[in-house]
Protein backbone atom coordinates (compact mmCIF):
# COMPACT_ATOMS: atom_id res chain seq x y z
CA UNK A 1 0.00 0.00 0.00
CA UNK A 2 1.03 3.57 -0.52
CA UNK A 3 1.91 5.06 2.83
CA UNK A 4 4.35 7.88 2.14
CA UNK A 5 3.56 10.93 0.04
CA UNK A 6 6.02 12.30 -2.48
CA UNK A 7 6.96 15.96 -2.08
CA UNK A 8 6.72 18.17 -5.16
CA UNK A 9 7.50 21.89 -5.13
CA UNK A 10 6.21 23.91 -8.09
CA UNK A 11 6.11 27.59 -9.04
CA UNK A 12 2.94 29.55 -9.71
CA UNK A 13 2.58 31.06 -13.18
CA UNK A 14 0.07 33.12 -15.09
CA UNK A 15 -2.14 31.31 -17.59
CA UNK A 16 -0.16 31.66 -20.82
CA UNK A 17 -0.78 31.54 -24.56
CA UNK A 18 0.66 28.72 -26.67
CA UNK A 19 3.78 30.71 -27.65
CA UNK A 20 4.70 31.37 -24.03
CA UNK A 21 3.93 27.76 -23.15
CA UNK A 22 6.31 26.52 -25.85
CA UNK A 23 8.98 28.87 -24.51
CA UNK A 24 8.41 27.42 -21.06
CA UNK A 25 8.86 23.86 -22.34
CA UNK A 26 12.05 24.79 -24.20
CA UNK A 27 13.49 25.95 -20.87
CA UNK A 28 12.91 22.47 -19.39
CA UNK A 29 9.71 23.36 -17.53
CA UNK A 30 6.36 21.56 -17.69
CA UNK A 31 3.17 23.64 -17.39
CA UNK A 32 0.34 22.31 -15.24
CA UNK A 33 -2.90 23.18 -13.50
CA UNK A 34 -4.10 22.27 -10.01
CA UNK A 35 -7.87 21.70 -9.76
CA UNK A 36 -10.46 20.54 -7.25
CA UNK A 37 -11.37 21.16 -3.67
CA UNK A 38 -12.99 24.38 -2.59
CA UNK A 39 -10.39 26.54 -4.32
CA UNK A 40 -10.06 27.72 -7.88
CA UNK A 41 -7.58 26.34 -10.42
CA UNK A 42 -3.94 27.33 -10.06
CA UNK A 43 -1.52 27.32 -13.00
CA UNK A 44 2.03 26.26 -12.22
CA UNK A 45 5.32 25.23 -13.78
CA UNK A 46 7.79 22.60 -12.62
CA UNK A 47 11.09 21.23 -13.91
CA UNK A 48 10.43 18.25 -16.20
CA UNK A 49 13.01 16.08 -14.45
CA UNK A 50 11.64 16.91 -10.99
CA UNK A 51 8.09 16.09 -12.08
CA UNK A 52 9.14 12.86 -13.77
CA UNK A 53 10.90 11.62 -10.64
CA UNK A 54 7.94 12.57 -8.44
CA UNK A 55 5.46 10.69 -10.61
CA UNK A 56 7.74 7.64 -10.73
CA UNK A 57 8.09 7.53 -6.92
CA UNK A 58 6.03 5.26 -4.70
CA UNK A 59 2.59 6.46 -3.72
CA UNK A 60 -0.28 7.99 -5.63
CA UNK A 61 -0.47 11.15 -3.51
CA UNK A 62 1.79 14.14 -4.08
CA UNK A 63 2.53 16.55 -1.25
CA UNK A 64 2.35 19.65 -3.40
CA UNK A 65 3.76 23.03 -2.38
CA UNK A 66 3.50 26.14 -4.53
CA UNK A 67 6.41 28.55 -4.15
CA UNK A 68 7.28 26.99 -0.80
CA UNK A 69 3.86 27.62 0.71
CA UNK A 70 1.56 25.29 2.61
CA UNK A 71 1.47 21.74 1.25
CA UNK A 72 -1.62 20.34 -0.43
CA UNK A 73 -2.29 16.63 -1.08
CA UNK A 74 -2.91 16.07 -4.79
CA UNK A 75 -3.02 13.25 -7.29
CA UNK A 76 -2.29 13.11 -11.00
CA UNK A 77 -5.48 13.58 -12.99
CA UNK A 78 -4.05 13.69 -16.51
CA UNK A 79 -0.68 13.86 -18.24
CA UNK A 80 0.05 14.77 -21.84
CA UNK A 81 3.24 13.44 -23.41
CA UNK A 82 5.08 14.20 -26.64
CA UNK A 83 3.92 11.58 -29.20
CA UNK A 84 7.48 10.81 -30.33
CA UNK A 85 9.89 11.66 -27.52
CA UNK A 86 7.54 10.72 -24.68
CA UNK A 87 8.42 13.84 -22.71
CA UNK A 88 5.83 15.32 -20.35
CA UNK A 89 4.08 18.26 -22.03
CA UNK A 90 1.37 19.17 -19.52
CA UNK A 91 -0.11 17.80 -16.30
CA UNK A 92 -3.38 18.26 -14.46
CA UNK A 93 -3.32 17.65 -10.71
CA UNK A 94 -6.35 17.21 -8.48
CA UNK A 95 -6.62 18.31 -4.85
CA UNK A 96 -7.78 15.47 -2.61
CA UNK A 97 -9.04 14.95 0.91
CA UNK A 98 -7.05 12.13 2.48
CA UNK A 99 -10.18 11.04 4.35
CA UNK A 100 -12.35 10.73 1.22
CA UNK A 101 -12.07 7.81 -1.20
CA UNK A 102 -11.11 8.54 -4.81
CA UNK A 103 -10.92 6.50 -8.00
CA UNK A 104 -7.58 5.91 -9.69
CA UNK A 105 -5.98 3.56 -12.27
CA UNK A 106 -3.57 0.91 -10.97
CA UNK A 107 -1.16 -1.26 -12.95
CA UNK A 108 -1.85 -5.01 -13.11
CA UNK A 109 1.20 -7.24 -12.52
CA UNK A 110 1.11 -10.91 -13.50
CA UNK A 111 3.20 -13.26 -11.32
CA UNK A 112 4.03 -16.96 -11.66
CA UNK A 113 3.75 -17.03 -15.46
CA UNK A 114 6.69 -19.41 -15.92
CA UNK A 115 5.04 -21.94 -13.60
CA UNK A 116 1.66 -22.02 -15.34
CA UNK A 117 0.87 -25.51 -16.76
CA UNK A 118 -0.43 -23.94 -19.96
CA UNK A 119 2.84 -22.07 -20.50
CA UNK A 120 4.91 -25.19 -19.72
CA UNK A 121 2.91 -27.01 -22.44
CA UNK A 122 3.94 -24.35 -24.93
CA UNK A 123 1.00 -21.98 -24.60
CA UNK A 124 1.29 -18.21 -24.92
CA UNK A 125 0.48 -16.09 -21.86
CA UNK A 126 -1.22 -12.85 -22.91
CA UNK A 127 -1.47 -9.89 -20.55
CA UNK A 128 -4.88 -8.67 -21.72
CA UNK A 129 -5.68 -5.82 -19.30
CA UNK A 130 -2.68 -3.94 -17.93
CA UNK A 131 -4.51 -1.39 -15.80
CA UNK A 132 -7.66 -1.45 -13.68
CA UNK A 133 -9.55 1.31 -11.89
CA UNK A 134 -9.92 1.14 -8.13
CA UNK A 135 -11.59 3.17 -5.42
CA UNK A 136 -9.84 3.76 -2.10
CA UNK A 137 -8.57 6.42 0.25
CA UNK A 138 -5.77 8.36 -1.49
CA UNK A 139 -3.03 6.95 0.76
CA UNK A 140 -4.38 3.40 0.41
CA UNK A 141 -4.14 3.14 -3.37
CA UNK A 142 -1.65 0.34 -4.16
CA UNK A 143 1.21 0.67 -6.62
CA UNK A 144 0.16 -2.51 -8.42
CA UNK A 145 -2.46 -5.24 -8.31
CA UNK A 146 -0.66 -8.61 -8.39
CA UNK A 147 -2.44 -11.47 -10.14
CA UNK A 148 -1.17 -15.04 -9.67
CA UNK A 149 -1.33 -16.94 -12.98
CA UNK A 150 0.78 -19.93 -11.88
CA UNK A 151 -2.23 -22.31 -11.96
CA UNK A 152 -3.52 -21.37 -15.41
CA UNK A 153 -4.10 -24.23 -17.86
CA UNK A 154 -4.13 -24.09 -21.66
CA UNK A 155 -7.04 -21.99 -23.03
CA UNK A 156 -7.72 -20.59 -19.54
CA UNK A 157 -8.57 -16.97 -18.75
CA UNK A 158 -8.58 -14.94 -15.54
CA UNK A 159 -11.25 -12.30 -15.06
CA UNK A 160 -11.20 -9.44 -12.58
CA UNK A 161 -14.00 -11.19 -10.67
CA UNK A 162 -11.53 -13.97 -9.75
CA UNK A 163 -9.10 -11.58 -8.04
CA UNK A 164 -9.46 -10.64 -4.37
CA UNK A 165 -8.78 -6.91 -4.00
CA UNK A 166 -6.45 -5.78 -1.20
CA UNK A 167 -8.11 -4.63 2.01
CA UNK A 168 -9.78 -1.26 1.62
CA UNK A 169 -9.73 -1.45 -2.18
CA UNK A 170 -12.80 -1.71 -4.42
CA UNK A 171 -12.58 -2.57 -8.12
CA UNK A 172 -14.55 -0.10 -10.22
CA UNK A 173 -14.35 -1.89 -13.59
CA UNK A 174 -16.86 -4.54 -14.71
CA UNK A 175 -15.73 -7.65 -12.83
CA UNK A 176 -17.00 -10.21 -15.36
CA UNK A 177 -16.20 -8.31 -18.55
CA UNK A 178 -12.60 -7.44 -17.62
CA UNK A 179 -10.19 -10.19 -18.71
CA UNK A 180 -6.77 -9.82 -17.12
CA UNK A 181 -4.85 -12.72 -18.68
CA UNK A 182 -5.27 -15.71 -20.99
CA UNK A 183 -3.21 -18.65 -22.23
CA UNK A 184 -3.69 -19.72 -25.83
CA UNK A 185 -2.14 -22.56 -27.86
CA UNK A 186 0.82 -21.62 -30.05
CA UNK A 187 0.22 -20.95 -33.74
CA UNK A 188 0.94 -23.62 -36.37
CA UNK A 189 4.55 -24.72 -35.93
CA UNK A 190 7.28 -24.08 -38.46
CA UNK A 191 7.73 -27.85 -38.93
CA UNK A 192 4.13 -28.18 -40.09
CA UNK A 193 4.61 -25.28 -42.51
CA UNK A 194 7.79 -26.91 -43.85
CA UNK A 195 6.00 -30.23 -44.33
CA UNK A 196 3.20 -28.58 -46.30
CA UNK A 197 5.73 -26.62 -48.36
CA UNK A 198 7.79 -29.77 -49.08
CA UNK A 199 4.67 -31.70 -50.11
CA UNK A 200 3.66 -28.87 -52.42
CA UNK A 201 7.09 -28.87 -54.04
CA UNK A 202 6.93 -32.64 -54.65
CA UNK A 203 3.50 -32.37 -56.25
CA UNK A 204 4.68 -29.43 -58.31
CA UNK A 205 7.74 -31.30 -59.51
CA UNK A 206 5.66 -34.37 -60.48
CA UNK A 207 3.18 -32.22 -62.36
CA UNK A 208 5.98 -30.34 -64.07
CA UNK A 209 7.66 -33.57 -65.16
CA UNK A 210 4.40 -34.92 -66.58
CA UNK A 211 3.74 -31.67 -68.39
CA UNK A 212 7.26 -31.70 -69.80
CA UNK A 213 6.83 -35.29 -71.00
CA UNK A 214 3.53 -34.44 -72.69
CA UNK A 215 5.10 -31.37 -74.23
CA UNK A 216 7.90 -33.27 -75.99
CA UNK A 217 5.84 -34.25 -79.04
CA UNK A 218 4.37 -30.81 -79.74
CA UNK A 219 7.88 -29.41 -79.58
CA UNK A 220 8.99 -31.88 -82.25
CA UNK A 221 6.01 -30.91 -84.42
CA UNK A 222 6.98 -27.34 -84.08
CA UNK A 223 10.51 -28.09 -85.15
CA UNK A 224 9.25 -29.90 -88.27
CA UNK A 225 7.37 -26.81 -89.28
Amino acid sequence: MASQNTKLDVHAREAAHSRETRRLRRSGQVPGVLYGGNEGPVSFAVAERTLRHALAAKGAVLELTIDGGESTPAVLKDAQRHPVRGELMHVDLLRVDLKVAIQAPVTVELIGGDEAPGVIEGGILEHVTREVNVEALPNEIPETIQVDVSKMEMNATIQLSEVDPPKGIVFVDDLDATVLASITPPSVSTESDDAVETETEVVGESGGAAAAAEGDEPAADGDSE
